[in-house]
């Protein structure tokens, strides 16, 4: 079925065709329904959700008016919500209650969202699909026995199934493009600082303003437009922090028409091959671009080198990962002291990024800012790049304890899993903006994605784009509707397996559920 956009739910609401709480009992009732299948909702919080549109609609009905007055939206479980747990999907904090809302949740109810819960993630939010022994597995909406990616696949599982008309999540290895990617909805990752991240804190950890390296928090949504509207609502710096002196005032997009635009466009990464799905989505977006006028490049000197964007990517996100688990460190320093020096592969660049002393890491850091640099000169003669998000679309689901023993499948051939994250990490590394749009389906009827990554703080120009590719391609690509009566396994228990000590030893086994699949569970 079709699923109204934010934008167009706004404008019934200000007509007064409709109510808030109409909306939100709809809402509500749809994931009472449909969620046992899916498992997108963790955390519901129909209650207040109801209390929340009751005061909109009297908010309204006193002539006030506000970005998301009225309209039903998700939250992912990261995020500190006060009266919900935080958990990241970690047994050992299932009870945890933050004090306080995220800024980001608090910015949202200020615009007027109704919250109607938190949306399943990974355990430590460090996968690529979304599974944890406490709320169990999220399944693809498209098809039950693959995974909706991650970490933010509860968010995407929740809005292509129409569990509200927004979510806000986060990225910070395409943990918002990859879900959009597999599950057909949009997303867009800023640049990086644009938004407050306040309160996305792992369970225990004080809500302190904190400067990240590669992560940001961003939206998620069924349409292009509607990533602007809720991207307005969450940019701007930390009101304790940089808020005190500055504002944020973002330059509007480059252009406004499809025909002035100009893109390079690419397929190929020296460390992994692109599937052929994906690769017609690029295509049939490179396509588009060159049929509305737009003047597109398939190769060009500026761009930074992928190879050692690559590494430099790897190593920072695995040296940031890592840090927390200092009971490691020895064990992986000896392993990465055993690597030859002729091994330049990723998963010896994801161990020798373990083990980053400060001095390695400001060697990276130096070197990413060239590639900063990079970026700036490129971005002089193109106005955004087209690329995949990841080789494949949706997975089938795996759960294997040892991520280091998973693996990819390209039509036929096994690549190293994490290795499909290297698409994801040509914006993350430099921090810049990309917007994940739906570019088709595959042979099997799954969403594909393609990602347009922009200039650094220069978002409107990606967001602009994406909209005009969604006027162009949107028709018979899986947006703004509900999938097909996918065949799958509903949900069942949670997996009472021991809790892992951190996510690169993960215990997890696949769930028992009932019925003939063992993909899913969750506690009530």
């Amino acid at each position: 079925m079709e699923f109204p956009t934010a934008e167009d739910l706004a404008t019934a609401l200000r007509a007064g065709e409709v109510t808030s709480a109409e909306l939100t009992d709809e809402a509500i009732a749809r994931i009472e329904r449909d969620d046992t299948a899916i498992n997108a909702i963790c955390v519901p919080d129909f209650d207040r959700a109801r209390a929340a549109a009751r005061g909109a609609d009297q908010a309204r009905a006193r002539g006030e008016d506000r970005p998301l007055l009225g309209i039903p939206v998700t939250v992912k479980e990261s995020y500190n919500m006060a009266g919900l747990p935080t958990t990241w999907g970690i047994p050992l904090h299932r009870n945890y209650m933050p004090a306080e809302d995220a800024v980001q949740v608090s910015r949202l109810k200020a615009a007027g969202a109704v919250v109607l819960g938190k949306t399943n993630v990974p355990l430590g939010l460090q996968d690529v699909q979304s599974f944890n022994e406490i709320y169990g597995t999220t399944n693809n909406p498209w098809d039950r026995g693959r995974t909706p990616g991650g970490s933010s696949g509860g968010s995407a599982a929740a809005l292509v199934s129409g569990f509200g008309a927004l979510s806000i999540g986060s990225d910070l290895a395409g943990s918002l493009r990859t879900p959009a990617h597999f599950c057909g909805v949009y997303a867009h990752k800023p640049t990086l600082g644009l938004a407050a991240n306040r309160g996305m804190v792992p369970p225990s950890a004080p809500a302190w303003p904190a400067d990240l390296d590669l992560a940001v928090v961003g939206p998620m949504a069924r349409a292009a437009r509607d990533l602007t509207l809720l991207l307005d609502v969450m940019a701007g710096p930390d009101p304790l922090t940089l808020g005190v002196a500055h504002d944020v005032t973002l330059p509007p997009a480059r252009h406004e028409r499809l025909c002035d635009f100009r893109v390079l466009v690419l397929d190929k990464h020296p460390h992994i091959p692109t599937g052929s799905a994906v690769l017609a989505g690029v295509n049939r977006v490179a396509d588009a671009l060159v049929d509305g006028g737009a003047r597109v490049e398939r190769h060009s000197p500026l761009l930074p080198d992928l190879a050692e964007a690559a590494v430099l990517y790897t190593q920072l996100l695995f040296s940031s990962s890592v840090a927390r688990f200092p009971e490691l460190y020895e064990q992986l320093r000896t392993r990465a002291a055993g690597l030859s020096a002729d091994d330049q592969s990723l998963d010896a660049a994801r161990l020798r990024g373990m083990v980053f002393s400060h001095r390695d890491w400001i060697e990276a850091n130096s070197r990413r800012e060239l590639h900063r640099h990079g970026w700036r000169q490129l971005f002089a003669e193109f106005d955004a790049v087209v690329c995949p998000i990841t080789p494949t679309p949706a997975f089938p689901h795996d759960h294997n304890p040892d991520p280091r023993e998973r693996r990819i499948d390209i039509d036929g051939v096994e690549y190293p899993y994490f290795d499909q994250l290297v698409w994801a990490g040509l914006a993350t590394m430099p921090g810049l903006p990309a917007t994940a749009i739906p570019a088709g389906r595959s042979p099997e009827g799954l969403p594909v994605g393609v990602q347009l990554i922009g200039p650094m703080f220069e978002d409107r120009t990606a967001l602009r784009l994406a909209e005009l590719l969604e006027q162009k391609i949107g028709e018979g690509c899986p947006t703004g509707r509900g999938p097909p009566n996918a065949s799958g396994p509903v949900r069942g228990r949670a997996d009472t397996s021991p809790s892992p000590r951190h996510p690169f030893e993960r215990a997890l086994r696949p769930v028992p559920a009932h019925g003939s699949d063992s993909s899913t569970g969750r506690t009530a």
